[in-house]
């Protein structure tokens, strides 16, 4: 099976800024919302089977005690943070996991979901659908992937070190240096990406550098590394199978009407009800199916 595990704050404000480009400022309540779950059921139209959404239920979290610069959700156009808890509510009632994070991130929760899954061998892939940088340190081998859905990349751990130039290990690291402005720390100052990718092949960790290469900076890196250590031991499920859709809620008819959409409706019953499909037209199958091919040829060649 296939875990797709979904950064549905993300998702939101990604939809709600795409739509802006074509409706001239005037918001449509819950089109982002209409967004995220669209998006969701092509994912099942197209065979996902396994899914879990993460969403920050309010965006501060126990970073913010850490580091007084730490994003919050100050400047949040009110648009956008009205449709947070209705996504929320619209998830529950497409029968879809969803997990509204407080103290922690949506961020921790798919770094948690994505370590619980890999533990079930019959977990054949972990896919992370999430372009943000800090869940590179999720990914493992070709097993736990990145998807970012914009641009329709799959990043492996080989993936991962051609963009960053660091192993996903040591993605905390690489941030504690070079800084996250999303995420509001600076990093250190005069270390670029590529003096950090460098360091971090010659020392290691930053716990292991030298002295006299960060200086008085030293402890202050090791906080932004803490910032940018995402938690994995949030105790999401105890079963994969959880995470199994069985078809829309029985309160999706009054959702549908409340977000505007009764079509809503129709495709999710549809979506259930239709023979399921292999998730051939998937990126992830084309990544498999990339992989499986490659790993024939390179056979045959041996032999």
């Amino acid at each position: 099976m296939i875990v797709h595990l979904i950064d549905g704050t993300y998702e939101l404000f990604r939809h709600f800024y795409g739509l802006r480009r074509f409706n001239k400022g005037k918001d449509r309540p819950m089109g982002a919302v209409l967004g995220v779950l669209n998006g969701l059921l092509q994912m099942i139209e197209e065979g996902a089977s396994h899914l879990g959404v993460a969403t920050d239920h309010v965006i501060e979290s126990f970073r913010n005690d850490l580091w007084d610069g730490y994003k919050t959700g100050e400047g949040i156009e009110p648009a956008l943070r009205a449709q947070f808890q209705p996504l929320e509510d619209a998830l529950v009632g497409m029968g879809v996991t969803v997990w509204p994070m407080v103290e922690l991130e949506a961020d921790d929760a798919l770094a948690s979901a994505a370590a619980l899954a890999a533990k079930d061998r019959r977990v054949q892939k972990v896919c992370i659908w999430t372009p943000d940088k800090d869940l590179a340190q999720c990914v493992r081998g070709d097993r736990i992937v990145q998807v970012d859905r914009k641009s329709h990349v799959i990043r492996d751990a080989e993936g991962v070190y051609a963009k960053f130039g660091v192993i996903p290990e040591r993605i905390p690291d690489y941030l504690a240096l070079v800084g996250d402005a999303s995420d509001g720390y600076p990093g250190i100052t005069g270390i670029g990406a590529k003096g950090a990718a460098s360091l971090i092949d010659r020392f290691g960790r930053i716990e292991d550098f030298p002295p006299e290469i960060l200086g008085e900076n030293k402890s202050l890196a090791l906080l932004f590394k803490r910032l940018a250590t995402l938690r994995d031991d949030a105790a999401l499920f105890s079963d994969v199978d959880s995470l199994e859709w069985h078809g829309p809620g029985k309160g999706i008819a009054a959702m549908a009407a409340t977000l505007g959409d009764p079509r809503l409706l129709e495709r999710a019953e549809k979506a259930f009800h239709s023979p399921k499909e292999s998730e051939s037209r998937s990126p992830t199958a084309i990544a498999l199916k990339t992989k499986s091919s490659k790993t024939a040829k390179q056979s045959q060649k041996g032999a």
